[in-house]
């Protein structure tokens, strides 16, 4: 049901501007989401009452469009249908915010089936779940692109070797914003892979997981500038790689090669030495500038050591100084490292912001007394991330 909201007019001459806001679910005109995508106009808000949608996959080809499900979150499921045989949703080109909805199953023929597949324009996905999709969201290679990803779940990998699922691939474009997200349970794929031009992961939550099998937690194959500050990444005991995030592997990159990496907790759960940063310049074709700052380094493993660049305030812990204590990164108050930071050189290297569970970030007042790692203030009652998983129907 399309209902209409008329805008303020400006003068007698200007023309009214309509939206409407379209109702989706039982009890309603319109009860699938497809329906919706064929009918929808540019600036319209659509609605979806809670429930599980089975097939109901569709193509938006909206320029400006909002998406949003209405609590509790309604439940997408492909069962065996695929919109273009690409995704569950296929976004074509426009500014597009969606928000509250889980997407489970996507499945297509040639292995890279998207819960979300944009292929142009710019996205917007707000607290929304991911869960056992060849591919969580998708993009494809245009320019101009942009995607944000805020307070959301990408979880559980199928256990399928080829092509690699990845829980969120970027492909190039100009930029992707990550925040307040929890990326776990990878099989064989990346949890976070970027060709951006711009990566930006802030306060978020990259661990694989004990039953997680992912090769690198963040790749950013073709370098560009990638700023990573308070999160929290972990690499599960059965990873494929020893190496928690690589930069540049595939070149030739991009004309600006720059990762700047300030208040990360990087946690190594094998008993091998990790490579918690491997980067490749010499496959790039411009110079590569790293910033480490601040870190937090658990477990065995190479981190500042044999990459050149400007290191400073990084510390070291040694393998299960967190153990038990499941989503609690934080240091206790008497630990000798509270204060052994080094000033950031810009704004943009300091937390303003943590990663809170299940996936969200609440504001961070600067402290008397800065710690390294992601997280600065002790919780009173931290709940673990085991608590939130949610399992797939």
């Amino acid at each position: 049901m399309r209902l209409l909201i008329c805008g303020l007019v400006a003068s007698l001459s200007a023309p009214v501007s309509t939206a409407a806001v379209i109702m989706v679910g039982e009890g309603e005109a319109i009860t699938r989401i497809a329906d919706a995508a064929r009918i929808a106009r540019d600036g319209d808000l659509v609605l979806i009452k809670p429930g599980t949608y089975r097939g109901d996959v569709a193509v938006w080809e909206q320029h400006a469009l909002e998406i949003r499900g209405l609590s509790p979150q309604p439940t997408l499921i492909a069962d065996g249908k695929i919109a273009e045989g690409k995704a569950i949703w296929v976004f074509r080109n426009g500014r597009i915010k969606v928000g509250n909805l889980a997407f489970r199953g996507a499945r297509a023929a040639d292995g890279n089936g998207a819960a979300i597949r944009l292929e142009s324009g710019a996205l917007e996905i707000q607290g929304c779940t991911f869960e056992d999709n060849q591919m969580g969201v998708l993009t494809g290679n245009v320019a101009d692109a942009r995607l944000a990803v805020r307070d959301s779940v990408f979880a559980n990998a199928p256990a399928q070797s080829a092509p690699l699922p990845h829980l969120l691939y970027v492909g190039r474009i100009d930029t992707v914003h990550v925040e307040g997200s929890r990326f776990e349970g990878g099989h064989f794929g990346h949890l976070i892979k970027s060709r951006a031009r711009t990566s930006v992961l802030r306060y978020n939550f990259i661990v694989d997981g004990p039953a997680g099998r992912a090769s690198y937690e963040i790749d950013l194959p073709d370098g560009g500038d990638a700023l990573l500050v308070g999160n929290v990444i972990g690499q599960s005991p059965g990873s494929e790689n020893l190496a928690l995030i690589a930069f540049g592997a595939e070149g030739p990159g991009w004309q600006e090669n720059r990762l700047r990496m300030s208040h990360n907790t990087l946690i190594n759960e094998k008993p091998q030495a990790a490579h918690f940063l491997r980067a490749w310049p010499e496959r790039l074709t411009s110079p590569l500038s790293i910033v480490t700052l601040n870190n937090l380094i658990v477990g065995e493993g190479f981190f500042d050591q044999i990459h050149p660049g400007d290191h400073a305030g990084n510390q070291k812990l040694p393998a299960g100084y967190f153990a038990g204590r499941g989503a609690d990164f934080t240091l206790p108050p008497s630990s000798p490292l509270r204060g052994k930071v080094m000033p950031p050189a810009t704004p943009a290297l300091i937390p303003t912001a943590e990663f809170t569970a299940p996936a969200s970030s609440r504001a961070l007042a600067p402290p008397a007394s800065w710690a390294p790692g992601a997280f600065q203030r002790v919780p009173a009652n931290q709940a673990t991330i085991s608590e939130h998983v949610a399992t797939p129907p």
